[in-house]
């Protein structure tokens, strides 16, 4: 720094701040100083500056799958997030909840030097594996209401699949079947425990849930019991990959949709518009619950505050898969 100092003509206090951002500096001046930097091939030493600030500028994150759409998308906002608020990320992908498996991922970013850690694994997952959460640095989870103990950020789940239902509640269908996703998520449970609640709700049949695991395949399979249920007209699938595979089920054997039988996605996926008919979604919006979750993990660090957030809320789409019934 001193050398910097030299060759721009400036104090070191005046490198300073411009290497730590911090401190009004003019523009020229500040020009003349990151171009003696760059001539002498000067770059800051990370490790003293959190030495100095007690700050690693880096946030850990544990995360279970990239498969599924909400995670791909809450992953970029949490580094979009961290990017604008000067943050790197250590991001440690998880291949199952097992204790060890699990334990092991936070031993790794302790060893890392974070300054706090996202943890993006379902909650039953965590549940089954019993793993100790670490005291030692601020924790936000996504996605989960594990423990009161630490914030969480999640969506709305119940309200998006209410919406869903009373959707096709509201076209004039009888009732809505549904596609649920696994029966160890978090986010399918809320989902199937609203559809459920809004059909009792109304004094409506409840029929029998089929389970999927999130992809199109496992939705063609449901869309093939379903098509042979007499009086099926309108079906909520839990994500719109499902909801593409039982279109596809109904679609083949000559089945019109939305005209025969309607039906509802959800996630908000950007090809759902493509489709034909376009689908009816639920939008989510994991960029808002990715950049809520390092604000709150921040806030803690900040302060020592555990900011509990309010659920992110969902839209409902409509588009050309659902209308009402036909009457015989």
């Amino acid at each position: 720094m001193e050398d910097v100092a030299r060759e721009a003509g400036v104090s070191g206090q005046t490198v300073s701040r411009v290497v730590n951002a911090r401190g009004y500096v003019g523009a020229a001046t500040r020009e003349r100083v990151e171009a003696a930097m760059q001539r002498l091939g000067y770059r800051p030493n990370s490790a003293a500056r959190a030495l100095r600030s007690g700050r690693f500028r880096t946030i850990g994150v544990v995360m279970f799958s990239f498969s599924s759409y909400g995670n791909q998308r809450t992953l970029d906002a949490i580094a979009v997030r961290a990017a604008q608020l000067g943050y790197a990320l250590t991001l440690i992908p998880v291949e199952s909840s097992a204790r060890d498996t699990v334990a092991g991922a936070f031993r790794r970013l302790e060893e890392h030097a974070v300054d706090g850690i996202i943890i993006v694994i379902e909650a039953h997952q965590l549940d089954e594996a019993d793993v100790e959460i670490p005291d030692a640095l601020p924790v936000v989870f996504v996605d989960s209401n594990r423990t009161v103990e630490h914030p969480f950020v999640d969506t709305d789940q119940a309200q998006g699949a209410r919406l869903a239902t009373e959707h096709l509640l509201d076209l004039g269908h009888d009732t809505v079947w549904h596609v649920a996703g696994p029966e160890r998520s978090y986010s399918a449970e809320r989902r199937r425990e609203a559809w459920q609640a809004t059909l009792e709700s109304r004094g409506l049949q409840v029929p029998g849930a089929l389970v999927g695991d999130w992809s199109a395949q496992s939705g063609y399979a449901a869309g093939l019991r379903l098509r042979e249920v007499d009086g099926v007209t309108a079906v909520f699938a839990a994500n719109d990959q499902m909801a593409i595979g039982v279109l596809r089920a109904f679609r083949e054997i000559g089945r019109d949709v939305p005209g025969d039988v309607s039906i509802v996605g959800f996630d908000g996926l950007p090809d759902a518009a493509q489709l034909w008919p376009p689908l009816t979604t639920v939008q989510q919006h994991p960029e808002r619950v990715g950049a809520l979750a390092v604000d709150a993990l921040l806030a803690e660090l900040d302060s020592g505050e555990r900011r509990h957030t309010p659920l992110v809320g969902t839209e409902l789409v409509v588009r050309g898969s659902t209308a009402p019934p036909r009457r015989r």
